[in-house]
C-alpha cells in the first residue's frame, strides 16, 4: 500500500473530529521498552505522535485485517493489535487506566471497514425480515410484491357512480349554470343523491365519501416502531456519547 506522507500528515493534524485520542504506552519493535506517545484515531487510521503538540506523526497503523485483543505484559492495562500473516507485526499498547483501555479496545475494534460491512449487512437482513413480516401480515402471501398501482380515491369512485351530464347546459351571460332551468326557485334537495330530480333538473354531484381508518389499526401501527429505527437511535446515542467524551478530553480538566 502506497501512502502520501504529506496527505497523511495533513489528515492527522487537521481539525476534523477524531474517533478517539489520548496517551498510550507503545512497546518498541526492536527493544521491549515502552514509550509514551500521543495517539489519534481517525477512521481506520491510528496515528501516533511523540508529543501532543507535535506537527507531524511518527507513524500510522492502518486498522484493516487485524484483531484487537488483551494480552499479558509487564505494563498494566495492555492490549495488542495483531495482523494476519507470519511476518506481520504485532503492536503492543498499554493504557493508563482500565476505563481508557476499554475505550480504546472498543473504538479500535470498530474502526475497520470490515466491521462497517458487517453492520450494514445485519441492518439489511433485519430490514428484509421486517418487510417480509409486514407483507405476510397484510396479505398472507409470501409472493413477491407486484408493480405498485395507486388506489382510486373516494372522489374517483364517486365519479364512476355519477350519471352522465347533459351535452349542453343552460347558460347565463355566457356561463353554464345549474339553476337556469324550470324549478330554479325551488329549495335545494338535501337528499344527497345525484342525477335529476322529479322535473328533470340536473343536481350537483354529491360530495365524495370520507375514508375511515379504524383507531385500532392506526394505534397498532403507531405503537410498533421498526427495528431499523431502534438500531439507528441506539448507534446515534452511542456516537453522541463518544463525541462528548472526546470533546471533554480535548478541553482538558476544568480548573
Amino acid at each position: 500500500m502506497k501512502l502520501n506522507e504529506r496527505s497523511l500528515a495533513f489528515y492527522a493534524t487537521c481539525d476534523s473530529p477524531a474517533d478517539n485520542a489520548g496517551f498510550l504506552y507503545k512497546r518498541g519493535e526492536r527493544h521491549t521498552a515502552y514509550h509514551r506517545r500521543w495517539f489519534v484515531l481517525k477512521g481506520n487510521m491510528l496515528f501516533y505522535f511523540e508529543e501532543r503538540d507535535s506537527r507531524e506523526p511518527v507513524g500510522v497503523i492502518v486498522l484493516e485485517g487485524c484483531n484487537v485483543e488483551l494480552c499479558d505484559s509487564a505494563e498494566n492495562f495492555a492490549f495488542a493489535i495483531r495482523f494476519g500473516g507470519s511476518k506481520s507485526r504485532t503492536y503492543v499498547l498499554a493504557a493508563e487506566s482500565q476505563a481508557a483501555m476499554e475505550s480504546w479496545v472498543k473504538s479500535l475494534s470498530r474502526a475497520s471497514f470490515d466491521y462497517m460491512r458487517l453492520v450494514v449487512r445485519e441492518l439489511e437482513k433485519q430490514l428484509q425480515e421486517m418487510s417480509r413480516g409486514l407483507a405476510g401480515g397484510c396479505g398472507g402471501s409470501q409472493e413477491p410484491p407486484g408493480p405498485w398501482k395507486p388506489k382510486p380515491s373516494g372522489l374517483e369512485q364517486s365519479r364512476e357512480r355519477l350519471p352522465a351530464l347533459p351535452a349542453i347546459l343552460p347558460k347565463e351571460n355566457g356561463c353554464a349554470v345549474w339553476n337556469n332551468v324550470l324549478g330554479a326557485g325551488r329549495p335545494p334537495d338535501t337528499s344527497g343523491c345525484g342525477g335529476h330530480d322529479e322535473d328533470g333538473n340536473p343536481r350537483p354531484p354529491p360530495l365524495p365519501p370520507r375514508r375511515r381508518v379504524s383507531n385500532g389499526a392506526g394505534a397498532a401501527v403507531a405503537e410498533s416502531p421498526s427495528t431499523f429505527c431502534r438500531l439507528h437511535e441506539q448507534y446515534s446515542r452511542e456516537m453522541a456519547r463518544l463525541r462528548q467524551d472526546w470533546q471533554q478530553r480535548r478541553r482538558g480538566p476544568q480548573p
